[in-house]
């Protein structure tokens, strides 16, 4: 339940308001609302529908999620948020124009 926990203050302390308990929650800042899921394995991945989901999980797990993620290719944009005890990191982020060299 930790990782719920940090989740939750993660989105907190960057402004978001959060509603819901549990693994799945949304944060919602102004005009943005984003599906937040704490992943402990990557059968947890969301079905909802929305536009923005995040996906909170142990440096462990990171790998196999974005793997799944990118097979999966859902319609919403993505990102992942890696918590390493008390820190983290965004590891991937919602996709943008790609740049070319």
């Amino acid at each position: 339940m930790r990782l719920v926990e940090q989740a939750r203050s993660i989105f907190a302390e960057l402004g978001y308001s959060v509603e819901g308990n549990g693994p799945t929650f949304r944060a919602e800042r102004e005009w943005k609302v984003v599906h937040v899921n704490t992943v402990l394995e990557t059968a947890e991945l969301s079905d909802e529908s929305g536009q923005f989901h995040c996906y909170v999980a142990q440096p462990e797990d990171v790998d196999e999620l974005e793997t799944e993620l990118r097979r999966r290719s859902p319609e919403y944009e993505w990102a992942i948020i890696v918590v390493d005890g008390d820190d983290y990191q965004v590891e991937r982020a919602p996709p943008g124009p790609h740049a070319t060299a």
